[in-house]
């Protein structure tokens, strides 16, 4: 049996397939993790959820900010935006049921045997393996619950800014949700700020990827994670034990699959068109 983990899908269905057919992936023996983002902003996304949906007990998905986007969408917590690609979803026969299972996934996955972590965007410098996976849990029961409805409602922001073990309620739930599915850069108390998006070097000053803070908790923990689509490409990695994914498969860049169940780890990669014209991903 191989492991895959890939990569940001964001709707390129095509591009899954033809990386799928290079991996010579068997549904039937072989397993696929995926770093979330599933939908939105590629052209494809309703047949790229049905695809995964239909292959549900082969893969393991995170939550993405996407993601949790379309859920917030389809209970109208929020408007499409300009450049969403969720309509097809929205209108679908099936969407209660592809909604419902995309709701069901984790904001964290833990294999202990394999000896990794995988996250969307980031994890707190704060924060342990096992606190993450309590706070991860605190979301994700609301989110399997009927409180669901009442999250979107509370789940856009950027603040609080600052994580104490103090915090609660909607505040506490938008913060654990911010950090697994949105960080890039926080300051070396690890307070995360959600406007630098670029490549490390074009941040504001005081600002260092989540990964790279002095001390923290996580950083003998392997962690693979997709979100930032511009730091894949930009040096070797691993690197402070990450492995980032997401290579740009929407703005023209790749989609990227790695095995993971042997080492050396290997990469695979297929050049893909571009969906979106880029600017800064999201």
């Amino acid at each position: 049996m191989a492991v895959y983990a890939i990569g940001d899908v964001q709707g390129c269905y095509d591009e899954l397939v033809q990386l799928l057919d290079t991996i010579e992936f068997d549904a039937s023996n072989d397993k696929l993790w995926f770093t979330g983002d599933l939908v939105n902003r590629g052209p494809k996304s309703l047949e790229t959820l049905r695809a995964l949906y239909a292959m549900s007990t082969s893969i393991i998905t995170v939550l993405g900010n996407h993601d949790l986007h379309l859920l917030a969408t389809a209970c109208h917590h929020c408007k499409p935006g300009k450049k969403d690609t969720l309509d097809e979803i929205l209108d679908a026969p099936d969407r209660d049921e592809l909604i419902d299972w995309l709701r069901s996934q984790p904001l964290i996955h833990v294999d202990d045997e394999l000896d990794l972590v995988m996250v969307h965007a980031g994890l707190h410098p704060a924060w342990s393996i096992d606190q993450a996976r309590l706070f991860a849990h605190e979301v994700e029961s609301v989110l399997r619950s009927d409180e669901h409805v009442d999250f979107y409602k509370h789940m856009y922001g950027d603040k609080p800014r600052t994580w104490s073990d103090t915090l609660d309620g909607w505040r506490r739930l938008r913060f654990i949700t911010n950090i697994f599915t949105r960080l890039r850069y926080c300051d070396q108390d690890g307070k995360p700020d959600m406007n630098s998006k670029g490549a490390p070097g074009t941040q504001t000053e005081g600002l260092r990827p989540w990964f790279e803070v002095a001390g923290r908790r996580s950083q003998n923990d392997h962690i693979i994670f997709g979100h930032w689509s511009t730091l894949a490409l930009l040096q070797d990695y691993p690197y402070h034990n990450v492995y980032p994914l997401d290579t740009g498969c929407l703005w023209g860049g790749q989609l990227t699959a790695m095995r993971i169940d042997r080492k050396p780890y290997q990469r695979f990669s297929i050049t893909c068109p571009e969906s979106q014209k880029p600017k800064i991903p999201g």
